[in-house]
């Protein structure tokens, strides 16, 4: 196996890669250069959460596309996804450093942060991670995490989480450095919004996080080209629809977008989704949400 004793890797799940990865992986980049190495991460497919709670709800915030295009913007030039399976989740926290990081990925460091754990039972901490580490020659840097002067709050995965969950994408693109953004293939629906003059773009979440139900402001880019929009996310209860669907109307916009690939950032929550009498009702009030869209985004 080809040995990377040139690089030093991040550890963690980087979903997100939120303000406090952001700082983590600049940790980690000075550390390779000042070591004349490269920078990389190690982070773990499925999620952890994925493995120990299977039955969750969808919850993460990026798929690994967007995680790891992410993580390269960040100066990331080694990317090493970890299997989470059984064996991994198993493995004691010497023989996590020694028999993967060591001797399976020969990285050359590893940069992780204060509240790290890890090995089975999550009987390993950031103080172990450095005795066990030198002890294996690895050079380990433990970052301090990365909080909010005004609360000291941690800049972490849970808290975006729960900013959109609640429909709070101010909160979230707080803590993200960036819009929350979802991306997807347009699929062929019931065409509701062609003839009620707002076509939409339509596609499932899948295994990322659903925001809250309702109708956002939005930007949209397909094939490069950046639209101001406005989305639903919900089941569509003037219609009926079977599964949540982010249903998105590019203003300004004509032309065909089934089967192109869509990313949508939300940039504001309007209202919340709610049941019209009859489509005249719901007409009405779509031309309503675009105007407060264009309002909004200008």
């Amino acid at each position: 196996m080809v040995k990377n004793t040139g690089v030093i890797a991040a550890i963690g799940n980087f979903d997100g890669v939120h303000l406090g990865h952001q700082h983590l992986l600049r940790e980690t980049a000075a550390l390779a250069r000042a070591h004349q190495m490269r920078a990389g991460v190690v982070l773990f497919e499925p999620h952890p959460r994925r493995y120990f709670k299977p039955h969750d709800p969808a919850f993460l915030l990026t798929s690994s596309a967007q995680r790891d295009a992410l993580l390269r913007s960040c100066g990331v030039e080694e990317i090493f996804p970890l299997t989470f399976d059984k064996a991994l989740a198993s493995l004691s926290p010497a023989d996590f450093v020694r028999g993967v990081l060591k001797e399976k990925l020969g990285l050359g460091g590893i940069v992780a942060g204060v509240d790290f754990q890890f090995g089975k039972d999550r009987a390993g901490n950031s103080d172990a991670l450095q005795a066990i580490g030198a002890d294996a020659g690895l050079t380990v840097k433990v970052v301090s995490l990365l909080s909010e002067s005004i609360d000291t709050a941690k800049f972490g995965s849970s808290a975006v989480r729960k900013a959109i969950a609640s429909g709070d994408m101010k909160r979230a693109a707080e803590i993200l450095g960036r819009r929350w953004s979802v991306e997807g293939v347009i699929v062929e629906g019931q065409k509701l919004g062609r003839t009620l003059g707002f076509p939409t773009a339509n596609f499932t979440l899948g295994e990322i996080i659903e925001p809250r139900r309702g109708v956002y402001v939005t930007r949209a880019n397909v094939d490069g080209e950046g639209y101001d929009a406005i989305s639903n996310f919900g089941r569509r209860p003037t219609v009926g629809s079977d599964a949540p669907l982010l249903e998105t109307h590019l203003l300004d916009f004509a032309g065909d977008l089934y089967g192109k690939e869509i990313t949508v950032a939300f940039v504001n929550f309007i209202r919340d989704e709610q049941k019209f009498d009859g489509l005249d009702a719901l007409k009405a009030q779509i031309a309503k949400d675009s105007e407060k869209a264009r309002a909004i985004l200008a």
